[in-house]
């Protein structure tokens, strides 16, 4: 079905119809693009309103007057418009109930409703890049949803999508892991530990660190300064002495750095797994780490770039009121962001993609701001397509979970605690006593996941949020498990009406409730290309808790509705109920939460 729903048939009709009536009434040429129309404010009489301050002018009369003679103009000549009002410079448009009918039996009842067209274009969607020297905590929970949500709205919004995943596999800092395993490991494996392979390597991580402050604490009481100190440490020149050997290709070196990062990716497929994400490619630093410097001498050939006498080479971007930048030490190794502007170039040439966006936390603006400006001034077309998807960090309140180190929040444990709390909460009802140990399981799974995730995408990415785990597990208000249990009910109300679709008389009645719910329902499509287009599942997430809080209020306001007689509003209330329950489900879907078909 293409984005032309019934809704924006009618806005394009009426805009049309504005536009002949100024030119018939004033004997002027407004563009269509200067008559906004939005829905009718819930203390208002009707559906649309158009906003008439700009015809004012051609008008040459009062916003109330105006209003009047297009109100009467558009109930004239359009048989769908069938009363108005004004308000001030507001024109108030009620549209027949047979239009709102007909929408529901022909495009809400439809099997393609909600699919939209696709747009032709490309699109990657980079997101979790973990570092292979400890586990996925928090902060990567928020950039692994986010990441995989905004693909799944820009793959609905009708866009070929490519999700990608670059490990930081390299570095001092799996060094540091590693030297820490080999010295006091004692040949501890996952296996013989028990621990997940992610979860054993931050162990040592931690063991590190804890070493080299004993020994710069020994040094400083020698005399030497906290940085002399730091430099001196025998365990960093260690870890330093390790890098240049797996940079070498030191056989033993790389071995070990084999096994080591094989435990951490077994461990983080395992936490993907639970998590509910996944990639279409991942890309390792250990391969891109030296990409980048054929974009230096391209650079330096353009006069993009210059060189110090020290041999280090600069690009001067005070002009556009940032600063002078390194891309490549005097020794001609690499910075950070010479692999950047290598990998962004191996990126595009790999998948050839319209728009790349960047899952990346809001401490890294400046860094994205200074690379894709590079690449625009090194003539790079695709750069015009980069996008940095800046998101604020995530706080727990205090002493609410600890991880085993103590200072983050390790997403196994969240995800853990997460579902344990849906155990509890779910089980304190008492409405699963039929359920087996399987569907029980699942389901506190489903619950809890379904919690964390509404929780943490509900909020605007740029938004730094606080997450409380036991506020998010209620079943009342703007949560998922509200969303899912709205779900669940309405599936109860199919299943008990033995509910098969059908279209409903053009000529029924429809309460101000359910008109309402025709008009949110309908909505659905153009919210998904809203959220794609502005990569924020928060508006997706935000319009479901709409729908769902609305189909409640409906449910309370009807008469049981598989006890109905009159056969055509029992079909009306049923085909509604169906109609939530599909978009409920498939608006969580593209937030990565699976909807149960019963709690």
């Amino acid at each position: 079905m293409p984005l032309e729903t019934n809704r924006m048939k009618i806005e394009q009709h009426i805009t049309a119809a504005a536009v002949q009536a100024v030119k018939e009434l004033y004997q002027q040429e407004i563009p269509e693009t200067q008559l906004a129309i939005q829905d009718t404010r819930a203390e208002f009489e009707g559906q649309l309103t158009i906003v008439v301050f700009p015809v004012v002018r051609f008008s040459k009369k009062s916003p109330e007057a105006t209003a009047t003679d297009l109100g009467e103009y558009l109930v004239a000549n359009i048989e769908e418009v069938t009363a108005f009002n004004v308000v001030k410079g507001f024109l108030n448009l009620s549209i027949a109930e047979s239009y709102w009918i007909d929408q529901l039996n022909n495009e809400l009842l439809s099997p393609d409703f909600g699919i939209l067209p696709s747009n032709g274009k490309k699109v990657m969607v980079e997101y979790s890049s973990p570092n292979t020297n400890k586990p996925l905590h928090l902060g990567h929970v928020r950039n692994n949803l986010l990441g995989y949500s905004v693909a799944e709205l820009l793959k609905a919004g009708g866009s070929e999508v490519f999700k990608v995943n670059l490990v930081n596999d390299r570095g001092i800092h799996i060094c540091k892991s590693m030297l820490a395993w080999e010295k006091w490991g004692n040949g501890e494996t996952p296996e013989s530990s028990g621990l997940k392979g992610d979860h054993l390597v931050g162990k040592y991580y931690v063991i590190f660190d804890k070493e080299y402050k004993k020994q710069i604490d020994a040094l400083k009481l020698e005399g030497q300064t906290e940085e002399e100190a730091k430099k001196n440490a025998p365990l960093i020149k260690e870890a330093q002495a390790m890098l240049l050997a797996w940079e070498a290709h030191d056989e033993h070196v790389v071995e070990l750095w084999r096994k080591m990062n094989g435990w951490v990716y077994a461990g983080f497929e395992v936490s993907y797994k639970n998590l509910g994400v996944d990639f279409d490619k991942f890309y390792y630093e250990s391969n891109t780490y030296l990409l980048g410097k054929d974009t230096v001498d391209e650079g330096l050939a353009k006069g993009v770039f210059f060189k110090k006498e020290d041999g280090s080479v600069w690009i001067d971007l005070t002009a556009d009121g940032l600063d002078q930048k390194l891309v490549l030490r005097a020794d001609g190794t690499s910075v950070y962001i010479t692999q950047d502007l290598g990998t962004a170039q191996m990126k595009y040439d790999d998948f050839k993609m319209d728009e790349s966006i960047y899952v990346v936390g809001n401490e890294q603006d400046y860094h994205f701001k200074v690379l894709f400006l590079i690449l625009d001034k090194l003539g790079k077309g695709w750069a015009k397509g980069l996008y940095h998807l800046s998101y604020g960090m995530v706080d727990l309140p205090s002493g609410k979970m600890k991880s085993r180190e103590g200072t983050v929040v390790d997403a196994d444990d969240l995800v853990s605690e997460m579902i344990e709390t849906a155990r509890q909460k779910t089980e304190a009802l008492g409405k699963i006593a039929d359920f087996s140990e399987a569907e029980k399981e699942a389901l506190y799974y489903n619950i809890g996941l379904g919690a964390l995730k509404y929780f943490l995408l509900k909020v605007d990415p740029k938004k730094r949020l606080l997450f409380d785990p036991s506020e998010s597990i209620d079943f009342q208000g703007n949560t998922g498990p509200f969303i899912q249990y709205t779900h669940a009910r309405i599936k109860s109300l199919l299943n008990k009406a033995a509910y098969q679709s059908a279209p409903v008389p053009a000529d029924i009645t429809l309460s101000a409730t359910e008109l309402d719910m025709i008009i949110l329902l309908g909505k659905y499509p153009a919210e998904i290309a809203s959220a794609a287009k502005s990569f924020s599942p928060a508006t997706m997430a935000n319009y479901l808790y709409e729908v769902a809080k609305l189909f409640n209020k409906f449910y309370h306001e009807v008469p049981p509705i598989v006890k109905e007689e009159d056969a055509a509003l029992k079909q009306l209330r049923l085909d509604l109920s169906s109609v939530t329950a599909n978009i409920l489900k498939s608006g969580m879907r593209l937030l990565g939460i699976t909807v149960p078909e019963r709690m």
